[in-house]
C-alpha cells in the first residue's frame, strides 16, 4: 500500500469542476445500455437509433437547460454545455446530434433571433417535434463563413426573402439532420437588399413537408457513410429562388422593414458579423470538452490494462514485469495524462467563462472576444490531442488495443472530424494569432514615444543577448558539475512559466516586426502575412499551452489534501516541461535554455515519471468512469484474471517435478 496515496474521491470531484452534479446526472445516462452505440449496427440503423435516443433526452427533460424559463429552461449555459459533453461516454453521434439540435439549430434561434422567434419555434425545437439543421458550411467555403456564396435577397413586394444557392460550390454541406431527419433549417446567407449586401445573416427556412419530402426549391444528397460519426444523417442542402416571410429573417442583429430599409444596432459589419457567429461559440466549447472526456476515456482504459498487463522476464527469472513498470511505457502513457489533466482544469475554465457571457454576468465586447479566443485556441489543442492520445493509448494495449471490443478504434473514427468542424484548427489558430497581434499592437499604442523608444532598446539588447550565447553561457556556468541544479531551475514555477510565456511573446514579436516592415501596401502586408503564417500559428498554439499550464497552477491552489497535490505537482511539471521538450529546437536556436540544461531536460522528466507510476492508476481512476462507461474488455479486470491464472500456473508446475528442464540451464552444466 502507498502510504502517500492521493484522495481519489476528492480528486475526482474537483475533475468534475463547477459543474459536477451536472455531470454525474449526465454519466449516470451515458451508462445506460439503451444509450450506448451498439457497434454491431450498420449505418441506417445506428441513425435510427440516435433518433430514438434523442426522443429520449426530450423526455427526460435532458436538453432544456439552456434555455429560457418560460420554455422549461433555467439559463444554465455552462451546465448545459457540461451536460452534452458527457454524452460522448454514450456515444460520440448522441453528443454530436444532440449538439446540432439543441446547441446549433436551437441555438441559432434563441441567440440570434428575437422573442417573437423564440414563442414561435422553441417548443417545436425542445421537444424535439421539429428536428432541424444548422446550414452554415458551404462545400466551397469551409470556414470562410463570411463569404458564403447563398443569397437572401428581400422583395419588398411580397415582403419575402428569396434564398437562392447560384452554384454547386455554395450547396450546404456536411450538416447534422440534412439527409433524413431535418424539417426545418438555420440558414446562413448573404442579406441583400435595396441593392446593397449587408453580409451574412441567419434566416430560418422549413425544407421537409410532415412526410420527409423536400419543399419546392429544396433540394439535397445524403453524405452517406462517413469515416466515423455515422449515427448522424449528416447531409448537403441546396435552394433554388426559396421564398421564405420576412420574419423568418433572425433579426438581433440586423433587420429588414417591410419597405426593405435595413438596421442594426451594430454600425460596424465587420463586428456585427463577428457578433454574431459569437453567439454560436458554444460548439467550440462543448467540442473542447467532449474531447478532453474522450482522452480521459482512452487512458483510463490503456493504463488499467498497463498495470495488470505483464510481459517479459526483465528483472526477475520467474516474474514477468508490469508494462507500465518499463519506463518507455511511462513515457508514452504519463506525459499525455499530464496533457488531458491540464487541458481538463483549462476546460472548466472556459465553461465557467462562457457561462459568465451568456449569462450576461460579464458580457462586454471584450469578454466575448475573449471567449472566443480562449475557446478556438483550447478546442484547436484538445481535438488534436484526444487522436494523438487514443492512438497511442491503442498502441500501447499492443494487439488487444485493436479489438473493437476495446473502444479505441471507434473512438479515434468518431472524433477524428472534431478537429475539422466548428472550425479548422489552423484557421482558429491563426484567429487566435491575429488577436494576439492586435493586442501586441494595443500595448504600443499606450506607450508614449519615450517608452517605445526603450521598450524597443531592450528588445534589441534582450534579442542580442539570446543570439550570441550570454544567457545560455550563464546558465552553463550556474549548473556546471551539478545537475541538481538544472532540475531545481525545471521544477520551479516561475522558470515554467517564463519559458512558456517567453516562446509565446518572442514568436509573437517576431511576427509583428516582419509584418512591419510591409507598410500599409496591401498586397504586400498579404504576402507578408502568408510568409509569417506557420510561425503565427505555432505563437498561438504556444499561447494555449500557457494558457493551460496557469489552468493547472491554478487547481493546485484548490486541491486541499497534501499528498493530492504533491502529485499533481509532479504532473503539472511533466505537462510543462514536455512541452519545452518537444520544442527543445526552439528554445536552443534563441538562446532561452544552454546544452547543459537542455541534456538534463529528459532525464529529470523521467525522474517525474518514475514518481507518477505508483499514483497512475488513482489518477485516471479519479476521472471517475466505470466499466459501463469505458465498456473495454481488457480495462474490466478480465486482464488481470488471466495473468493471475498464468503465474499461478508456473509456480505450481516449477514446485511439481512434472516441471520440464529449460534447455539453457543444461548448457550452463555441461559448461
Amino acid at each position: 500500500m502507498n502510504p502517500n496515496r492521493i484522495d481519489v474521491t476528492a480528486l475526482s470531484e474537483q475533475l468534475l469542476g463547477p459543474w459536477a452534479q451536472v455531470r454525474k446526472d449526465s454519466r449516470a445516462r451515458a451508462a445506460r445500455p439503451e444509450l450506448q452505440r451498439d457497434p454491431s449496427l450498420g449505418m441506417d440503423e445506428h441513425r435510427e437509433r440516435v433518433l430514438s435516443q434523442l426522443h429520449v433526452l426530450t423526455n427526460e427533460r435532458a436538453v432544456q437547460r439552456a434555455f429560457p424559463a418560460e420554455f422549461g429552461g433555467n439559463d444554465d449555459h455552462g451546465g448545459s454545455l457540461a451536460a452534452f459533453e458527457e454524452l460522448v461516454a454514450a456515444d460520440p453521434s448522441l453528443q454530436i446530434k444532440a449538439g446540432v439540435q439543441w446547441g446549433l439549430f436551437g441555438g441559432a434561434v434563441l441567440h440570434l433571433g428575437t422573442e417573437e422567434h423564440h414563442k414561435k419555434w422553441l417548443p417545436g425545437i425542445l421537444d424535439f417535434s421539429v428536428p432541424g439543421a444548422f446550414a452554415m458550411t458551404e462545400i466551397g467555403h469551409g470556414s470562410d463563413v463570411a463569404n458564403v456564396a447563398t443569397t437572401a435577397t428581400y422583395d419588398p413586394q411580397t415582403e419575402e426573402f428569396v434564398i437562392h444557392t447560384p452554384f454547386k460550390a455554395a450547396w450546404k454541406e456536411f450538416l447534422g439532420n440534412a439527409a433524413l431527419h431535418g424539417k426545418d433549417a438555420t440558414v446562413f446567407a448573404q442579406l441583400i437588399t435595396k441593392g446593397v449586401n449587408h453580409g451574412v445573416h441567419c434566416f430560418y427556412v422549413p425544407i421537409r413537408d410532415e412526410q420527409g419530402n423536400f419543399l419546392e426549391g429544396v433540394g439535397g444528397e445524403d453524405d452517406g457513410l462517413k469515416g466515423g460519426l455515422n449515427g448522424i444523417d449528416n447531409g448537403r442542402l441546396h435552394f433554388t429562388h426559396v421564398r421564405v416571410p420576412r420574419t423568418n429573417l433572425l433579426n438581433r442583429y440586423g433587420d429588414v422593414a417591410a419597405d426593405g430599409t435595413y438596421s442594426s444596432p451594430i454600425a460596424s459589419p465587420g463586428r456585427r458579423f463577428f457578433t454574431m457567429l459569437g453567439t454560436l461559440v458554444q460548439g467550440r466549447v462543448s467540442l473542447d470538452g467532449a474531447s478532453t472526456s474522450a482522452a480521459k476515456i482512452a487512458l483510463q482504459i490503456a493504463i488499467t490494462y498497463a498495470n495488470q498487463r505483464r510481459q517479459f522476464t526483465s528483472t526477475s527469472d520467474t516474474e514477468e514485469t508490469t508494462i507500465l513498470d518499463y519506463q518507455r511505457h511511462q513515457r508514452r502513457l504519463l506525459p499525455r495524462l499530464a496533457r488531458t489533466y491540464a487541458a481538463s482544469f483549462a476546460h472548466d475554465e472556459l465553461l465557467t467563462k462562457f457561462d459568465e457571457v451568456f449569462s450576461g454576468r460579464a458580457d462586454s465586447d471584450e469578454d466575448r472576444q475573449d471567449l472566443e479566443t480562449l475557446a478556438a485556441g483550447l478546442k484547436s489543442l484538445s481535438t488534436w490531442d484526444a487522436l494523438d492520445t487514443i492512438q497511442e493509448a491503442r498502441e500501447a494495449c499492443g494487439g488487444s488495443g485493436y479489438m473493437a471490443k476495446n473502444r479505441f478504434n471507434q473512438l479515434y473514427s468518431d472524433l477524428d472530424v472534431y478537429v475539422t468542424f466548428e472550425g479548422d484548427n489552423n484557421v482558429l489558430l491563426q484567429l487566435v494569432g491575429k488577436r494576439l497581434l492586435t493586442d501586441y499592437a494595443a500595448e504600443f499604442r499606450k506607450l508614449d514615444t519615450g517608452a517605445v523608444a526603450r521598450y524597443v532598446a531592450k528588445q534589441v539588447g534582450s534579442t542580442a543577448y539570446h543570439r550570441t550565447g550570454l544567457r545560455s553561457v550563464a546558465q552553463a556556468f550556474a549548473d556546471v558539475s551539478d545537475e541538481r541544479k538544472s532540475a531545481n531551475f525545471f521544477k520551479d514555477p516561475a522558470n515554467q512559466r517564463e519559458l512558456l510565456a517567453d516562446r509565446v511573446n518572442a514568436m509573437v514579436a517576431e511576427v509583428a516586426g516582419n509584418l512591419r516592415s510591409a507598410g500599409k501596401d496591401k498586397a504586400r502586408t498579404a504576402a507578408k502575412f502568408n510568409e509569417n503564417q506557420d510561425l503565427l500559428i505555432q505563437a498561438a498554439r504556444a499561447h494555449a499551452e500557457l494558457l493551460r499550464w496557469e489552468a493547472f497552477t491554478r487547481a493546485l491552489e484548490q486541491t486541499k489534501d497534501e499528498n493530492t497535490r504533491e502529485v499533481l505537482t509532479w504532473l503539472r511539471d511533466v505537462f510543462a516541461l514536455t512541452v519545452i521538450e518537444d520544442d527543445l529546437g526552439w528554445y536552443l536556436a534563441h538562446g532561452r535554455l544552454s546544452m547543459q540544461r537542455a541534456r538534463t531536460l529528459p532525464e529529470y522528466i523521467n525522474r517525474l515519471l518514475a514518481r507518477l507510476r505508483p499514483h497512475a492508476q488513482d489518477l485516471v481512476d479519479a476521472f471517475g468512469y466505470t466499466q459501463e462507461h469505458l465498456r473495454a474488455e481488457i480495462a474490466s479486470g478480465v486482464e488481470a484474471e488471466r495473468q493471475d491464472e498464468a503465474r499461478d500456473y508456473f509456480r505450481k508446475l516449477r514446485a511439481s517435478n512434472d516441471a520440464p528442464v529449460s534447455e539453457k540451464s543444461l548448457k550452463k552444466v555441461k559448461a
